[in-house]
């Protein structure tokens, strides 16, 4: 158990607009992501099961090809290795819990998602 202060954290460019401070405690992360209007996070999956908080905005989530609009008291629980992508209907801010931890986003080296 410790403090983080996220303002003290590296911020990690995911994708063109969107950025992102990463907690990883032993069995989790926790993304705290801004995303800004228009932007787009491509298409990918990942082993981790994840839960998506809208905490503000509007972010249209497509899951396996299906889109959902999601706005503040929103949350979308993703099963590991499900395909997604997502695009800022306005300014957001995403609040996003991966299990088990996303050792790819684990400091400064991520490299984004891409096309």
């Amino acid at each position: 158990m410790g403090l983080v202060n996220l303002k003290e954290l590296p911020e990690l460019q995911l994708a063109e607009g969107v950025m992102a401070r990463v907690v990883t405690a032993q069995t989790i992360s926790v993304l705290h992501v801004t995303i800004e209007a228009g932007a787009i996070v491509p298409g990918h999956s990942h082993h981790n099961e994840q839960v998506v908080n809208v905490v503000e905005g509007e972010l249209e989530l497509t899951v396996e090809g299906t889109k959902y609009s999601l706005g503040p008291g929103n949350a979308m629980i993703l099963a590991p290795n499900v395909e997604h992508s997502a695009r800022a209907v306005v300014d957001c801010r995403v609040v996003d819990v991966f299990h088990p931890v996303r050792e790819d986003l684990r400091g400064t080296d991520f490299g984004g998602y891409t096309d």
